[in-house]
């Protein structure tokens, strides 16, 4: 028997539960693993809401991400080895497997070899938010050296990687934040500019920093209203990404920015990526470079046990964490 977190209806952090049960043995195509730690992400919080682009069958695990130690291999299983520490990426639906647990079994597919010289806790707070900005920003969006992109709720996890993948192309990352809280903290994280959007004016500030251009691509999760703002902050033939839909709100289509400035408004999920084994190779190739070199390094914003995962999740929609939150198992 292991620990693992389920719950048993949709709602607040308050519905998770910490049972008992039997995990088994992997299936031929997957891998049963140790888990040391877990990364959270908004998409498990939604999903234990039934807000998110799945509604979840009861009772349901969930969790995306953790780093591990593979336990035990499925019969088909190749290229990897029991005792070997690993990452577990999101590469399935939360309705067939979960990694908030002690021991859990995830497809194959979804296990990659953890980062050299990374700490559990680090390796746990890698994949999901490097993987969703490369794939927006450099598999799709082509991001390079001299272009400016606007990166939305900066504090997150996924935009402080974004920041960190267009500094090391060499393009100019602008940061936004609601208010001034996080500010200092976004410029010392590598935001060339950061807007606080309730006392600047998100268009006038986007056009001065790119001297009237605008923004080749915009990298949002929020959607909303907000959108029409972030079209007229756009240079000709933008990109427009929307990974997210945290405001809760409909979403116009800026029908007269995109005809004036001929932009792209492109819908993004991150299993667009982990689902194509090729693509998925050379984003991990160009996030292990950046590791290596130390120009993607992830942030860690707060750690919780196991126990305490209601108050984790609890921290996880207060906003007020900068960076990745991980829960960490005791051995």
């Amino acid at each position: 028997m292991t620990r693992v977190v389920r719950f048993h209806q949709i709602g607040g952090p308050e519905v998770l539960q910490i049972e008992d049960i039997e995990v088994g043995a992997p299936g031929p195509d997957e891998i049963r693993i140790r888990v040391e730690a877990i990364g959270l992400n908004r998409a498990e919080a939604m999903f234990r809401s039934g807000t998110y682009l799945e509604e979840p069958h009861l009772p349901a695990r969930l969790g995306y991400e953790a780093s591990s130690i593979v336990e035990a291999l499925g019969s088909n299983v190749q290229g990897f080895e029991v005792g070997e520490a690993v990452s577990v990426i999101p590469a399935f639906s939360m309705n067939q497997y979960g990694v908030y647990a002690e021991q859990a079994i995830v497809p194959a597919a979804a296990v990659l070899k953890r980062p050299a010289g990374l700490s559990a806790v680090e390796a746990a707070a890698v994949w999901m938010q490097y993987l969703t900005a490369y794939g927006a920003l450099i598999d799709i969006g082509r991001l390079a050296s001299g272009d400016a992109v606007v990166i939305t709720a900066a504090s997150s996890s996924v935009g402080l990687a974004a920041i960190q993948i267009a500094n090391s192309v060499g393009a100019l990352a602008i940061a936004t934040t609601r208010t001034s809280t996080k500010a200092e903290a976004l410029q010392k994280a590598g935001a060339a500019h950061v807007i606080v959007t309730q006392k600047q004016d998100l268009v006038a500030e986007v056009m001065r920093i790119t001297n009237g251009k605008g923004a080749r691509i915009v990298f949002d999760p929020v959607a909303g209203p907000g959108i029409e703002t972030l079209a007229q902050a756009m240079s000709r033939q933008g990109i427009l990404f929307i990974y997210g839909n945290l405001s809760g709100q409909a979403t116009p289509f800026p029908s007269a920015a995109a005809m004036l400035k001929s932009l792209s408004l492109r819908g993004y999920v991150l299993f667009e990526l982990t689902s194509d084994p090729q693509r998925l190779a050379l984003a991990q190739a160009f996030i292990r470079r950046g590791i290596e070199a130390g120009t993607l390094k992830p942030i860690i914003a707060k750690t919780f046990t196991l126990d305490q995962i209601i108050e984790a999740h609890r921290y996880l929609e207060s906003n007020q964490q900068f960076g990745k939150i991980v829960v960490t198992l005791s051995q």
